[in-house]
């Protein structure tokens, strides 16, 4: 299997668990201050792996054009995206909130194929129905509801479209540092959040309640993002976005079990509608015959079917290693995802 899948799969994991988690922390704090605390964990926590990896603070090789990319990616999933997740928790369950989630996915998708024309099959696109249609199931009304009872759900469905933006644009940068990649977008979004919530009189938390969510930031969205970058790289934007969207399935079930929450008909119905359309996701194989064209750029690689190259310094054989490297075209064919180096048109 490939490893974007374990990535993916890793980070749905830690960042499934934290939403309901991050609900109890609403009780008593501002959305907005837990936002900015949940990336400030991420960030400063990233970036202090980051200077205990590599010895000191080196220099990033992101370039000139890429970060417009990655501030953008920051400013919608970073500073957007939690904000109205956290606001829609404060209206809505932990468990219908987690499996609204699924929405992450769907859109992600969309924004691959319509707009950054990733390529796509049958099997996808019934597995994002289905998992669309869960999410209606979730968001039905069991009574009749007033303009506030839609607030909920709907700051949930805006936070999964922020994030599926987000996802996208930080797929333009996936090949560069993971480490420097999510620990950027959380020290600045932490900044702006927290720096917000502070303007507008909202109090900081005692240190022990401001170090409990900033942890929780750090595993549910420091980690979880780094393993996410990582997936995009070898998956691209849709695919990573099907199997992160595990996640939510992950956040009810802790839901249930520590929130105690009650399990509607509904509820139960849409889990089995999300959970055939991840199946159908999880199971999909891609291969045929395609061409690559000369590429050159520079990221992490060891040397694959797709890097047989030589080095122009003297490399001491260890792998993986990170250089500036070409790609002669190449023709074959194998099982493969669009990942960065399977950017290829499709035929009908």
């Amino acid at each position: 299997m490939n490893t974007g899948v374990y990535y993916a799969l890793l980070a749905s994991l830690f960042f499934g668990a934290s939403t309901p988690v991050a609900k109890l922390l609403l009780a008593t704090q501002s959305p907005l201050l837990v936002a900015g605390l949940l990336y400030l964990g991420s960030g400063v926590g990233l970036a202090m792996a980051r200077v205990l990896r590599d010895g000191g603070w080196k220099k990033i090789t992101l370039t000139l054009s890429e970060w417009p990319w990655l501030l953008s990616a920051v400013f919608f999933g970073g500073i957007l995206a939690p904000v109205f997740l956290l606001y829609g928790l404060m209206h809505v369950n932990a468990a219908t909130a987690s499996l609204l989630l699924n929405l992450e996915a769907v859109l992600t998708a969309v924004i691959a194929w319509c707009v950054f024309k990733e390529n796509t099959d049958k099997r996808i696109v019934l597995g994002m129905l289905l998992i669309v249609i869960g999410c209606v199931l979730l968001a039905w009304p069991q009574r009749a509801l007033n303009f506030v009872d839609w607030l909920g759900p709907l700051a949930v469905v805006i936070a999964c479209l922020c994030w599926a933006v987000d996802n996208n644009l930080t797929r333009k940068v996936s090949a560069t540092d993971a480490l420097f990649v999510a620990g950027s977008k959380g020290i600045i979004a932490g900044v702006v959040n927290t720096g917000l919530a502070m303007a507008l009189g909202v109090e900081m938390p005692n240190a022990l309640v401001t170090s409990a969510i900033m942890l929780l930031g750090l595993f549910g969205y420091g980690i979880s993002l780094v393993f996410f970058v990582l997936s995009l790289r070898s998956l691209g934007a849709a695919r990573t976005g099907a199997y992160f969207s595990t996640a939510p399935f992950i956040g009810a079930a802790v839901a249930l079990f520590l929130l105690h929450e009650a399990v509607s008909p509904l509820f139960t119905l849409a889990s089995v509608f999300m959970a055939v359309g991840v199946w159908l996701h999880l199971t999909e194989r891609h291969a045929h015959q395609h061409t690559h064209a000369e590429l050159e750029h520079i990221h992490l690689h060891s040397h694959d079917a797709h890097h047989q190259h030589e080095h122009d310094e003297h490399w001491n054989g260890r792998e993986p290693h990170s250089h500036f490297h070409k790609h002669t075209a190449l023709s074959h064919t194998h099982v493969h995802f669009p990942d960065i180096h399977h950017q290829h048109v499709h035929s009908k």
